[in-house]
C-alpha cells in the first residue's frame, strides 16, 4: 500500500502517522506539504493528521482546509481513494465537506490528553474489517475539540447507514460527543475521521497495538 500524510503548519503527529505506516506496511509514506499542488498520482491512502493545524486561530482546521494540496485530497476522496483523518485531520475533514457534522469545544472546556476505551461499531469497510463488531478497543486521545455535534436528522442517517464506526465507551466519552461518537465514514465509506489516535497505539513499545488492525485492515483492502 502506497500512502501520504499531509503536513501542515503545527501539525504534531504528522510523524506519528509516517512511523507506524512504514512499521506496518513497510514504505515510507510520502509527506506532502500542505501548500504543494497534489498528492503522488499512485498513493492509496491519504493521511491528514493530528496537530494544531495554522494555530487553530480561527476554528479548528478551517484555514486547513484551504490549503491548495486540499483541492487535490478533495478530488482523490471524491475519485474514491482512500482517506483517513486522525484528531485535527477529523476537524479538516468537516469544515471541508468531506464529512458532516462539526467537532466543537470539550464540554468541560478542558484540553484531555488520555487513554479512552471505544467500541467498534461497523466492520463492513476498509478501515475496521480486521475488528470484530463491539470489539473494545483502547486509544489515546489528546484534543481540546473533539465534541462530535451534527442535527439529529444527520445522526440518525449516519446511525441508520452504518456510518458510525466507533463510540466512547459507556461512561469514557472525554468530550460531551453527540451519541458518543468517536468516528464516522463517508457516504462513499472511503473517507473516515476519528478522534482517537490509532497511530500512537500501533507498537507494543508504545504501550498498545489496539489501532494496528486499522492499517492492516487498509493493506489487506488494497492488495
Amino acid at each position: 500500500m502506497k500512502s501520504a500524510v499531509v503536513v501542515f503548519p503545527a501539525s504534531n503527529c504528522d510523524r506519528d502517522a509516517a512511523v507506524a505506516l512504514e512499521q506496518i506496511t513497510g514504505k515510507k509514506p510520502h509527506m506532502v506539504w500542505h501548500a504543494d499542488s497534489e498528492i503522488p498520482k499512485d498513493v492509496d491512502l491519504i493521511v491528514l493528521p493530528g496537530g494544531f493545524s495554522y494555530g487553530d486561530y480561527l476554528r479548528c482546521g478551517a484555514m486547513a482546509s484551504l490549503s491548495r494540496v486540499m483541492q487535490d485530497v478533495i478530488a482523490k476522496a471524491q475519485e474514491g481513494r482512500l482517506i483517513l483523518g486522525i484528531c485535527n485531520g477529523f476537524q479538516v475533514l468537516t469544515e471541508a465537506g468531506l464529512l458532516p457534522g462539526a467537532l466543537m469545544r470539550n464540554a468541560n472546556l478542558k484540553f484531555v490528553c488520555r487513554p479512552v476505551g471505544l467500541t467498534v461499531e461497523e466492520t463492513q469497510n476498509v478501515f475496521t474489517r480486521k475488528y470484530d463488531n463491539g470489539q473494545r478497543v483502547v486509544f489515546p486521545v489528546a484534543h481540546g475539540d473533539g465534541n462530535y455535534f451534527a442535527d439529529n436528522e444527520t445522526l440518525d442517517r449516519l446511525e441508520g447507514e452504518g456510518r458510525v464506526v466507533f463510540r466512547y465507551a459507556e461512561g469514557e466519552n472525554p468530550n460531551g460527543s453527540s451519541r458518543n461518537i468517536a468516528g464516522i465514514l463517508n457516504e462513499k465509506r472511503n473517507v473516515l475521521g476519528l478522534m482517537p489516535h490509532p497511530e500512537r497505539v500501533c507498537d507494543p513499545l508504545l504501550g498498545g497495538t489496539d489501532g494496528r488492525a486499522m492499517f492492516e485492515s487498509l493493506i489487506e483492502s488494497v492488495s
